[in-house]
């Protein structure tokens, strides 16, 4: 790890596998950055246990929060600059972030979402594209924006859907890639190499 590794706030939902192979990659020194913090939507979250077993400092919302979501929003903004973050990091983070995140890190709170955008929005990517019975699919990391699903792409993966394979299946292999994928684009980033132009795409530096 450099002197100035990449500081990290990641927010969470769930299992957290995602926020695991962020953690697995810096230890292996494949990823220079550090998480600073994981702030949980649950505070039954799995993830929160995946950071506290790497003493990474944690903070639950729960759904009283919620209530207003501005509001919580306002309170995790304060928390991921205390934790002074350099970027927000959404691993299957199930809420929308709203002004108070987006306006505090522009260009600095990146999704993962389980398809090729702008193909298959939503919260249900992967059952919607099995279902329709597309033979490509793959995920997409991108820049969140004010608008669900839609903001800078930055990086993309495809995947071949196999004949036989059932929905689970599909989605262990979205996973397969998703847990590839976000590391290398957070290590882009580590190294500078991600640029918003002002034409609204994203323009990534060669080594």
């Amino acid at each position: 790890m450099s002197e100035n590794p990449l500081r990290l706030g990641v927010l969470i939902s769930g299992s957290g596998t995602n926020l695991q192979a962020i953690i697995d990659a810096i230890e292996e020194g494949a990823l220079d950055a550090r998480i600073e913090i994981v702030i949980s939507s649950r505070p039954s979250a799995y993830g929160l246990v995946r950071a506290e077993q790497a003493k990474i400092k944690t903070m639950a919302l729960n759904k009283d929060t919620y209530s207003d979501p501005e509001a919580a929003d306002r309170l995790i903004v304060k928390a991921l600059q205390e934790a002074q973050v350099d970027y927000v990091v959404m691993a299957g983070y199930m809420r929308m972030v709203r002004t108070p995140i987006l306006e505090a890190f522009p260009n600095r709170v990146l999704n993962l979402h389980p398809a090729l955008l702008p193909s298959f929005k939503g919260a249900h990517a992967i059952d919607d594209a099995y279902a329709y019975g597309v033979k490509v699919t793959g995920i997409t990391v991108h820049f969140a924006n004010e608008d669900y699903d839609c903001g800078p792409i930055i990086a993309q993966r495809a995947l071949s859907v196999e004949e036989g394979w059932s929905a689970n299946q599909l989605e262990e292999h979205i996973h397969e890639l998703e847990h590839k994928l976000y590391p290398e684009v957070l290590q882009m980033l580590a190294e500078g190499r991600i640029h918003v132009q002002d034409d609204g795409r994203v323009r990534i530096d060669q080594r």
